[in-house]
């Protein structure tokens, strides 16, 4: 799904959908090329290294996320993760929820701002490097959930629609220590309708 495997058995990476400078001023040109092509391709590549010879080789990503551990879990997860992120990000998002992902956002939050506020509150406060996600479960409530590292809410079966990457890579070249500040700039360019696609998709 957020890796593709060759016809070898190996893991591409996968292309942004847009351009590296399409998410300026809020996330540049810059951070974006170091993003996914140091850290991203870096994932992909360690990942194609790891599995050589290991029961997982032919398996899919999130089987592998699912079913290993130690620097083979690491990888397959920052690989997964960060394809993930990326997708959810545009150019020109749509600015907020609609249908059943805003009706289930009203229900478990009260309001899209406060399940803003609420993500926001726990990516700016976790302690080192990791990710903050939003997740449905198997009912379709929605919750906050902050994972440190490259931890992801596929291991509690639990189904992720947003994320925010709070790893310094993420934001450094552009916002030094301010973090408050990144995850602030990175409202304005998540496309709400992707988000709302795997709400729907069950």
């Amino acid at each position: 799904m957020h890796a593709e495997m060759s016809p070898e058995g190996r893991f591409e990476a996968r292309e942004l959908p847009y351009a590296y400078d399409a998410l300026a001023p809020y996330i540049s040109e810059e951070t974006l090329r170091f993003h996914h092509d140091k850290h991203y391709l870096g994932y992909v590549a360690k990942l194609n290294e790891l599995v050589l010879d290991t029961p997982f080789a032919q398996q899919p990503l999130e089987d592998m996320i699912l079913g290993s551990d130690g620097p083979l879990f690491n990888n397959a997860a920052q690989a997964w993760n960060h394809a993930f992120l990326f997708d959810t990000l545009s150019p020109r998002p749509q600015k907020a929820p609609g249908g059943a992902l805003a009706e289930a956002i009203d229900r478990s939050f009260g309001s899209v701002e406060k399940c803003r506020e609420e993500m926001t509150r726990a990516a700016v406060g976790l302690f080192g490097s990791g990710w903050v996600w939003l997740v449905a479960d198997g009912a379709g409530n929605l919750a906050v959930r902050s994972e440190q590292n490259a931890g992801t809410p596929l291991r509690q079966h639990l189904r992720p629609l947003l994320c925010i990457d709070v790893w310094e890579h993420a934001y450094y070249i552009d916002y030094r220590n301010r973090r408050a500040d990144a995850v602030a700039a990175f409202w304005n360019v998540v496309d709400w309708r992707v988000v709302g696609e795997r709400y729907d998709h069950k």
